[in-house]
């Protein structure tokens, strides 16, 4: 049996500092990073409780490999999107409206 609070302590860490970094930035990219922070604080909470049981289950581990997948397959799609309204606004400030979308 391993010692929980550790590990623990670190999800909610790294869940703070994801809720932050979307509720408080208008930077896209930043936001990105956030979600990212999220996704990894989910990722190391399924192998915590995973590997916390007597019998260790290995779908916690198996599930983490599918949310990392899940997670580089977001980012390139949503970095890609954020690169395309660069380009075309000259900035990835979410909070601003362009002048077409007036």
């Amino acid at each position: 049996m391993i010692h929980l609070q550790l590990p623990l302590v670190l999800v909610g860490v790294l869940v703070a500092t994801g809720v932050y970094g979307i509720v408080a930035r208008r930077n896209a990219v930043l936001m990105l990073i956030g979600v990212e922070l999220l996704l990894a604080a989910a990722g190391l909470l399924l192998v915590t409780m995973g590997a916390a049981r007597p019998d260790p289950l290995v779908a916690g581990q198996t599930l983490t490999i599918f949310l990392i997948t899940i997670a580089a397959a977001e980012i390139a799609v949503a970095l890609a999107a954020v690169v395309a309204v660069y380009r075309a606004r000259g900035d990835v400030d979410l909070t601003r409206r362009g002048e077409d979308d007036a």
